[in-house]
């Protein structure tokens, strides 16, 4: 066994003759735990355009071709890959006059090079979709109403115009939305203000209305009664949410108003796949919004449904855009903010 030197740094070379193969081993010289440190604070210190040019050697076999697609000079790539080699103290690619083939140290090295290059890449177009608009991701919540009437065409076009931004949405409660608002979990949401003043933490603007619906099983006893008040109604079974809720607070008005309770045989619940489930199989009258009426009645739902023609009309308190006024949102949040101000407007 003999040394040699390559890229400045003592290798020892090994000779076995297998038939009449000569096979050689290079070995790198270094100390046992320094060296071993250094080459780790190495590889961890190498530049994304060092990696994208030993990526490129491995992948295209030339020099000259993986130099070009670094967009550097074929004298500034061998430079640069010698500083490497030399710095790594292994040689990485053998020089051969039908191209350049990676060692097994630089097959290790080219196959993570690859994947941080790949990630690297990944990561520009992400930050740049980011920055206009075009990508990243948006987080937002609206009543029942403002979600059908105003976000979900607005989310509609932003995704016609920019398709890679990532859009979560949650349909619930003001007062979940609130508190998800204030924990941060939202970007902006349309719901209704609580009475606390929050006119110092959000910037508020008004975004629409709702009304109360009363919706039956076509066939009901009342189908096609003409105008009714809600005291004709006590005696069938209702459904809908429970206290705390705007709408239940403005059917209760409403009773309140003709001089009367709420029925006394009621089913509690929010939700509108279980209402229409009771007015499938029962008499019962629910109390939904005009939106939610609009969107079963309307195709290609058409639901055998009618809705009642009440004799006084019936409102919920209105609902507002809030957004936080400590946060900056991001550029497709505000994309699809400018969408949601022009479903209001119109």
């Amino acid at each position: 066994m003999n040394c040699l030197t390559i890229a400045g740094r003592k290798h020892y070379r090994s000779k076995q003759e297998i038939g009449n193969v000569n096979i050689l081993f290079h070995r790198p010289m270094h100390g046992p735990r320094g060296s071993i440190t250094l080459m780790k604070t190495i590889l961890r210190s190498l530049r994304p355009v060092q990696l994208n040019l030993i990526a490129a050697v491995a992948r295209l076999g030339k020099l000259s071709l993986a130099a070009d697609a670094c967009s550097m000079t074929t004298p500034a790539a061998s430079r640069m890959l010698a500083d490497i080699e030399t710095q790594l103290g292994t040689i990485l690619f053998e020089r051969k006059p039908k191209g350049m083939f990676a060692t097994p140290a630089g097959d290790v090295l080219a196959n993570h090079a690859r994947k941080l290059v790949s990630g690297i890449d990944q990561m520009t177009k992400a930050f740049a979709d980011h920055l206009d608009g075009t990508g990243g991701s948006v987080r937002v919540g609206a009543v029942t109403g403002g979600a059908l009437a105003v976000l979900i065409p607005a989310i509609l076009e932003l995704q016609r115009h920019a398709p890679l931004v990532d859009v979560s949405l949650d349909v619930a409660s003001s007062a979940q939305l609130m508190r998800g608002l204030e924990a941060g979990e939202y970007d902006f949401t349309l719901s209704r203000v609580g009475p606390q003043d929050f006119t110092r933490h959000f910037d508020i603007h008004p975004a629409g209305s709702e009304a109360v619906r009363l919706m039956v099983r076509r066939g009901h006893p009342v189908d096609g009664a003409g105008q009714v008040r809600l005291r004709d109604l006590l005696d069938y079974l209702w459904t809908m949410q429970d206290r705390g809720a705007p709408i239940r607070h403005a059917i209760e008005i409403a009773f309140h108003e003709e001089g009367t309770d709420i029925p006394a045989s009621l089913i509690k619940t929010p939700s509108v796949v279980a209402m229409m489930a009771m007015m499938r199989d029962s008499d019962v009258i629910a109390v939904v919004t005009e939106e939610v009426a609009d969107l079963l009645l309307s195709p290609p739902y058409s639901a055998d449904l009618v809705v009642l023609d009440l004799a006084r009309p019936i409102l919920i308190e209105p609902y507002y855009i809030l957004c936080p006024r400590d946060r900056l949102l991001s550029a497709a949040a505000e994309r699809l903010l400018d969408h949601v101000r022009t479903q209001v407007s119109s």
